[in-house]
């Protein structure tokens, strides 16, 4: 099926598209004389995902071909440094298997410059993915553990034994895996009998991309995108994370280690299992992301930050006075707690979750929990 050339698809519909920056992957096109491309998996703003067939192996890849290098900067160079640090760490650990393994990499010559890409093993769909074809949108009890144990072995495998920072995670960064990969050797067959959708756009085809079918069994999750990690075992100040997972710490430009990881995932916890979101940060002057409403949200339900917080923050005095009282020239919200937010939980469920809640949204980084420790929560190992 032909599309229209003047009806946009996949990647041009992001706001900020360039064909120019997009390597013009063919369906059929074999990659290093190894990798031939049998379908086309998902696009991103920095990358297209396409699904290969590894001529030398026999077996099924994921191809994430990046938009071409100049226009990426570190970034790429930055996850390839980090898959380095992964291969040279200990592979009997239970976390290794619920990070995204690296297979190959390497560089294609596109028509405006070269173009990094990396092979990996194909999953299945982002748990973001599951959320949003579920109804309602949200995980069960059941659905949270079942990702959260796996997240928290990858976590203590990247924090101890790699000293690696995510920093960037979210439901659309965490995918299944596949248990049965003859799904993949059924997509390849469906492209053969019924190509997908695409048009063509001075030379270059643009595709719709082919969902890989459900498999009999769900894999268990893998970390994903280590496009944004940094380097535990040095000093940080930097502004990381997606707005509304973004540590207190980080909000406050003071230093910040591991521990931002575990705010950013008792957030992202909340909001998978609630179907809503906890923080906002929606500025009502500017109707956008702020850090003041963020800090007034975190102040409404954990109190005012401790004062050796705000005594190693760069940012404090711009938010609040010496003596620790917020005065960002924005109303607090009305004060709450976890307890009083309405959900959907027992009594004494809510009383168990609440509690494993608790040790992830700490105000100071030395309060919440390892990985580690998260892992043996009773809420989250019971059996339900």
């Amino acid at each position: 099926m032909r599309i229209p050339p003047d009806h946009k698809v996949e990647e041009e519909t992001l706001p900020d598209y360039l064909p120019v920056r997009y390597y013009p992957v063919r369906i059929g096109e074999v990659f290093i004389d190894r990798y031939q491309v049998v379908g086309k998996l998902g696009f991103g703003a920095s990358s297209t995902v396409w699904l290969a067939h590894d001529l030398r192996q026999h077996r099924h890849v994921a191809l994430k071909v990046f938009i071409r290098s100049q226009a990426l900067g570190d970034r790429v160079e930055n996850e390839i440094a980090m898959f380095k640090r992964m291969e040279q760490r200990a592979f009997s650990h239970p976390g290794r298997s619920a990070v995204r393994t690296l297979l190959d990499s390497f560089r294609v010559a596109g028509p405006q410059g070269d173009h990094l890409v990396l092979a990996h093993p194909p999953l299945w769909q982002s748990v973001e993915g599951a959320i949003c074809r579920s109804s309602p949108r949200r995980l069960p009890g059941s659905g949270l553990r079942f990702v959260l144990k796996d997240l928290f072995l990858a976590l203590e495998y990247l924090h101890d034994e790699c000293q690696i920072i995510h920093t960037d995670i979210k439901a659309d960064n965490i995918m299944f895996g596949v248990t049965d990969v003859s799904v993949f050797a059924e997509l390849e067959e469906e492209e053969i009998q019924k190509p997908c959708p695409r048009k063509e756009v001075e030379g270059r085809t643009i595709y719709t991309s082919r969902a890989i079918k459900s498999p009999g069994q769900i894999g268990p999750p893998v970390l994903c995108d280590f496009g944004s990690a940094v380097f535990g075992d040095s000093d940080h100040l930097e502004c990381v994370q997606p707005n509304v997972y973004r540590a207190p710490e980080v909000t406050l430009r003071a230093s910040w280690d591991y521990k931002i990881d575990i705010w950013n995932v008792g957030c992202m916890a909340w909001d998978m299992y609630e179907g809503n979101q906890l923080f906002h940060g929606i500025d009502p002057e500017h109707h956008a992301y702020r850090r003041r409403a963020h800090l007034a949200e975190i102040i409404a339900l954990l109190g005012p930050p401790p004062k050796d917080l705000l005594a190693r923050s760069h940012l404090a005095s711009k938010f609040f006075s010496d003596e620790g009282t917020f005065t960002a020239g924005i109303d607090l919200p009305a004060a709450t707690s976890l307890e009083e937010i309405e959900t959907q939980l027992t009594s004494h469920e809510k009383t168990l979750f609440l509690e494993f809640m608790r040790k992830m949204l700490q105000w100071a980084p030395e309060r919440r929990s390892t990985a580690g420790e998260l892992f043996q929560d009773a809420w989250l190992q019971e059996q339900k």
